[in-house]
């Protein structure tokens, strides 16, 4: 497993690294040890937790470097997606926390300033770092302080806009700013477009023999896609033509360059980052690591190398202990390929994240209809437009939280257009271990002031498919499928629809509707049966189009004393608030509570556990239906006693109704 078979007869170099000054006392031949040690030590007890292991196995050595030649904290490390900071954690005094990784009170998968003063920006999502160390560089200088920045940047970032936009600024200002470059020809899974050409052309050119050939012979088959355009990459005017000089690439932004360097090297890197701080303005870094380096089954994994395993996995083989389960992913995925067999227009698209969201089976089958973007979020919306007004129906499919980057597109570029484009939303509400940047929470809020989108939130299997039949079959404007993560719930069939809407369950009493978004539907019925314990019927209906609110939810609001919904998202502005509006439009006077997520930062844990601390569990909600419903019927009685004991003529004011929770 080990890079250094002998690492057993040196344990206790780890042990005693405490902080950055333990490792800037090592020697060279110390430093191999370390580095295998702390890989020994990243597969022991990620094995038991799941988190990011081939990205971190991937930076070892640069972590190393970076931390002897920059004097953190007062010298600001910055990790883009910052899932590969995991060996900066250990580096920093943070060993012991690795046996609650990404659980509740434990360790954060992310760089988290709650633990640690080496930690500054908790980002999760890419190519945001530069533009961090842009803003610090500049505070630093007119500030005059000397202290130096130095943000890790992946290849696949760079394939974000935001990056060279950040790139550009950099250049503008001048400012000593170190950008290393971990090129390791993936972020997801193998890093694809313009830049990627280039830099995979840079691992192989002969002038370059330095970069080990195990690194070069894993990154050389990396795919290269299209022909690199860097001219219309804010002044990159030679582009590829320069592959034989590559400091060309960014001496037209007036970025000096050093490398590529082999980023296993521990001398090498050094070396190289003390030239770069030393050199007073903007330097790039190009480091080539292999991901999963030094473990052969994240080496061995073509999909990704395993670069985040969900849970516990087996040392040797890499594979998860957890038995097998139905994702919400792996009906999606077979559906679309079902859809796609029978229509020849619709496309899928993904930001590097084809294995993840599903859309690697489409690209198995029908890769000329299958797009890539890379990490670009925001072009990949406005590229499905452009689909879109050339008569095909894109399917974007991506992580919930990643489609808030892209809002501006889906809302100008899209709707504005009335586009067929349908967005797949993968991790939708509450996510759990990846804490509160994962969680994607935001999209019904957000999303649902976008005029003419229509948003679905499928409770099961079935309903997913179906749902995702019915948008893909509409032609006038955007669409949203959002389901949450894990295991597809079991299929849960409708008593009966009325228009849009599945009734779930139904009394003869109508006291409550209780409106059950999505996953919640299973626990929709549970509290029924629960409120049904102490008298009062509830009727549970399942929207499956909760944005707009549909007409006909409305008027089954009508015909019942209280309405309450329950959602896995954004308690403002979500399928509540919406309701809500729609039934005081129609003068509906029924009211309405709504549960969801409190908009905040939720800190890391499971699903389950988050849930419960939010109130959203079965029993919780229970609880809460029967109090409204049942101080409903202490008002009523109060008013009635109020208005048998007044005068007559008398005007009584009723009491105010609870507030919402």
């Amino acid at each position: 497993m080990s890079v250094e078979p002998d690492t057993a007869n040196h344990p206790g170099l780890l042990a005693a690294v405490r902080g950055p000054q333990d490792v800037k006392r090592m020697s060279t031949e110390q430093l191999g040890i370390l580095a295998a040690e702390i890989r020994d030590f990243l597969v022991a007890k990620v094995s038991r937790t799941g988190g990011h292991i081939g990205p971190n196995l991937g930076v070892v050595e640069l972590t190393l470097a970076l931390h002897r030649v920059f004097d953190s904290p007062r010298d600001r490390l910055l990790f883009d997606t910052g899932h590969q900071a995991y060996v900066h954690k250990i580096l920093t005094g943070r060993q012991d926390g690795f046996d609650r990784l990404r659980q509740r009170d434990g360790l954060s998968g992310y760089p988290s300033q709650a633990e640690s003063e080496h930690d500054l920006i908790e980002n999760s999502h890419a190519s945001t770092a530069l533009s961090y160390a842009d803003g610090l560089a500049k505070a630093y200088a007119l500030r005059g302080e000397s202290r130096a920045v130095a943000a890790v940047v992946g290849d696949g970032a760079l394939t974000g806009g935001m990056c060279w936009e950040a790139l550009n600024n950099i250049a503008t200002a001048g400012n000593p700013l170190v950008i290393v470059v971990n090129d390791n020809g993936r972020s997801y899974s193998p890093t694809i477009g313009g830049l990627a050409d280039h830099l995979s052309t840079l691992r192989l050119n002969p002038s370059y023999e330095r970069v080990l050939d195990t690194v070069r012979e894993a990154l050389g088959s990396t795919p290269l896609v299209g022909r690199p355009m860097y001219e219309v990459l804010h002044a990159v005017k030679r582009g590829i033509k320069d592959a034989v000089a590559p400091q060309a690439m960014f001496e037209d932004l007036g970025i000096k360059y050093v490398g590529p360097v082999d980023g296993h090297d521990i001398v090498a890197v050094e070396g190289a980052l003390r030239a770069a701080k030393n050199f007073g303005g903007p330097v790039i870094v190009h480091a080539v690591t292999r991901k999963g380096y030094g473990y052969r089954p994240a080496e061995e994994d073509e999909a990704d190398c395993l670069h985040g395993p969900g849970g516990a996995f087996n040392v040797e083989t890499g594979q998860l202990v957890a038995a097998p389960t139905v994702k919400w992913t792996h009906v999606f995925a077979d559906e679309l390929v079902a859809i796609a067999d029978e229509r020849p227009d619709v496309v899928g698209i993904t930001a590097a994240m084809a294995e993840p969201t599903g859309i690697a089976k489409l690209a198995r089958k029908y890769p000329e209809r299958t797009y890539d973007v890379g990490i670009a979020e925001q072009h990949a919306a406005t590229s499905a437009a452009g689909l879109a007004l050339g008569g095909l129906h894109p399917v974007v499919a991506v992580y919930a939280t990643f489609l808030n980057r892209a809002f501006d597109q889906v809302l100008l570029d899209v709707a504005m257009h009335k586009l067929p484009v349908t967005f797949v939303l993968d991790r939708a509400g509450i996510t759990g271990p990846d804490g509160p940047s994962h969680y994607g929470m935001w999209d019904m809020s957000v999303f649902g002031v976008v005029p003419g989108l229509r948003i679905a939130a499928p409770r099961d299997a079935a309903t997913l498919r179906e749902e995702l039949r019915e948008a893909v079959a509409v032609n006038d404007g955007p669409t949203i499928v959002r389901f949450p993560t894990g295991a597809v719930a079991a299929d849960l069939p409708a008593l009966r629809r009325v228009g849009p809407v599945d009734v779930l369950a139904e009394s003869a009493r109508t006291d409550v509707l209780l409106v059950a978004v999505g996953s919640f539907a299973g626990l929709g019925v549970q509290v029924a049966g629960r409120v049904a314990e102490q008298g009062y019927g509830v009727t549970v209906v399942d929207p499956r189009w909760v944005r707009p609110a549909p007409a006909e939810l409305v008027e089954l609001a009508a015909g019942h004393r209280l309405v309450v919904t329950v959602e896995d998202g954004v308690r403002v502005g979500g399928v509540g608030d919406a309701l809500a509006q729609a039934m005081r439009d129609a003068d509906v006077e029924v009211p309405v509570k709504d549960l969801g997520v409190p908009a905040d930062w939720h800190p890391h844990g499971t699903r389950a556990q988050i849930l419960a601390d939010l109130g959203l569990t079965a029993q919780d909600v229970a609880r809460d239906v029967t109090g409204w419903i049942s101080r409903l019927d202490v008002d009523a009685a109060d008013t009635e006693d109020a208005l048998a004991s007044e005068p007559v003529g008398s005007v009584v004011t009723p009491r105010e109704a609870p507030a919402p929770k």
